[in-house]
């Protein structure tokens, strides 16, 4: 512990709050995602359908393994909201696409990450929103250097 307030701990608490507030809205969604970051995933592919999408991009942009990155695709394409197509060029290589399924949900998602948004930019200035996201850049890069 460091003082009067430690890092990992303010952290933690945060994302125990926006866990909470996620599953209290994907409760209300039709169909629902199943887990939270489904819904991040879903939202993710959508804002980059015009490209292709493989796997590792998906790792690289949430910051996971191979494995739990794989399982959780496994999990989407079972429950039906991606395909996995292979490339002309690279049979070995399947770019990620949405299903109609994905699509439908999308628009309920990005209602609940602009409200969640909303409410955690409520009372910060933009001076303090450009601090907050200068020091999580560098809290994730000291956390990527220590690997």
């Amino acid at each position: 512990m460091h003082g009067e307030r430690d890092i990992g701990f303010e952290i933690r608490t945060l994302s125990n709050l926006i866990r909470r507030d996620v599953e209290r809205n994907i409760a209300n969604m039709d169909p629902k995602p199943n887990g939270r970051i489904h819904g991040w995933a879903i939202n993710y592919f959508y804002e980059n359908r015009d490209r292709d999408i493989f796997q590792k991009d998906f790792e690289e942009k949430f910051s996971i393994r191979r494995s739990t990155a794989s399982n959780m695709l496994k999990l989407m394409e079972k429950d039906g909201y991606i395909k996995r197509i292979s490339v002309e060029n690279d049979a070995r290589l399947k770019k990620i696409v949405l299903t109609d399924k994905a699509v439908k949900i999308h628009k309920e998602i990005c209602r609940d990450i602009a409200a969640r948004e909303e409410k955690l930019r409520k009372g910060l200035s933009n001076e303090e929103l450009a601090a907050f996201f200068r020091v999580t850049e560098k809290l994730k890069r000291n956390m990527e250097n220590a690997e």
